[in-house]
């Protein structure tokens, strides 16, 4: 009897890693599905335009993602969207998509992408919405430039919300042996990427891959426990592609992080300069909604919080949610911590 319980045990097992590498092989289900339409295109990058079936606020949100994975972890599907879920609630909803650079884009920097692309791309959406003021929603890197954006703004920002934002490098503890060198001169890596031109996608895969190395293959561990959920898997399956899906980072950009930001944290002092204007955080005036995640590995809370007492504005929230760092890309719902802050602040049509 209990040869043959061990002999059904080894059976499920083997049936359950069949089905998980049918579920990693497999053929990628549709994602990015909200509807939407191209309104300004730069480069490699797109502004994205995404219409509510009825428009709720006058004011519409522009989002600004990381220069490092594909903006698709905003609109896995239908039923795991946080675009969607702002549409759904009737706002116009603008994404900045940058693409991904190739080596002939070596010497765009964050610099660059902050003046040439998100300034113009929040622009082309005020003229586009007819809008007087706008929503910048930055996501983990993508927060740090619109942060940086709105320190040296001249349009008219309303709300900024920066959702797990690196904004004190002097706190990197997922990268801490690197950031140490580099802070301290022992690791330059300026010579290596000026005849690169750019890091490869898979080396930025690599990167993270070892500072989340247990929880990197804890998500195949749940695969396989929950293998025989259609639901689970489908989710997994879309998240797990957006995870190893990395692109290409500048090498004028990754030289401006290790040296500007990692080495000198000029964001923090004040320092940074975009166009030669300072884009000092004290300049941001903006309503102010900062979120950070109890869990998040990548960027902790103390990289984060600095930046409520650096800002000028008045009007200043501070949310630490429970969850990870990719906790609050792919909700299923309009997330209630945007819900009580952002729509009075949008100015509601009547």
């Amino acid at each position: 009897m209990e040869k043959e319980n061990k002999s059904l045990d080894i059976k499920s097992i083997e049936s359950r890693v069949a089905l998980a590498r049918e579920a990693i092989n497999g053929p990628l289900p549709e994602m990015g599905v909200t509807k939407r339409e191209a309104v300004w295109k730069k480069n490699k990058a797109t502004l994205w335009y995404y219409p509510p079936a009825e428009k709720k606020y006058r004011i519409p949100v522009f989002i600004v993602y990381s220069l490092i994975n594909k903006p698709v972890i905003l609109d896995l599907s239908p039923e795991s969207s946080m675009i969607a879920s702002f549409v759904n609630e009737g706002f116009q909803v603008y994404l900045l998509d940058f693409g991904a650079p190739g080596f002939e884009d070596g010497d765009l920097s964050i610099s660059g992408y902050v003046s040439d692309y998100i300034q113009k791309g929040v622009k082309k959406a005020l003229r586009h919405s007819r809008a007087k003021e706008i929503t910048v929603y930055g996501v983990c890197l993508g927060g740090t430039l619109a942060a940086m954006y709105a320190a040296i703004a001249e349009e008219p920002v309303k709300n900024l919300i920066l959702s797990t934002p690196p904004i004190d490098f002097s706190h990197s503890p997922a990268f801490d042996e690197w950031s140490k060198a580099i802070r301290e001169g022992n690791a330059d890596f300026d010579e290596w990427l000026d005849v690169t031109q750019t890091l490869p996608g898979f080396v930025v895969n690599r990167g993270l891959n070892l500072v989340t190395s247990p929880i990197h293959f804890s998500s195949y561990l749940a695969l396989l426990s929950r293998v025989e959920d259609p639901k689970y898997v489908d989710k997994w399956r879309r998240f797990n592609h957006w995870t190893r899906d990395h692109v290409p980072f500048t090498g004028a950009a990754m030289k401006q992080m290790m040296n500007d930001l990692v080495r000198k944290n000029k964001l923090v002092t004040g320092e940074i300069k975009i166009n030669k204007k300072k884009a000092s955080l004290k300049n941001i005036q903006a309503n102010l909604l900062v979120i950070a995640a109890e869990n998040d590995f990548l960027v902790p809370e103390k990289m984060i919080k600095p930046i409520m007492k650096l800002v000028s504005s008045r009007d200043k929230t501070y949310k630490l949610i429970k969850g990870g760092h990719t906790s609050f890309s792919n909700a299923s719902m309009f997330p209630p911590y945007i819900a009580e802050w952002l729509p009075e602040r949008s100015e509601p049509r009547s």
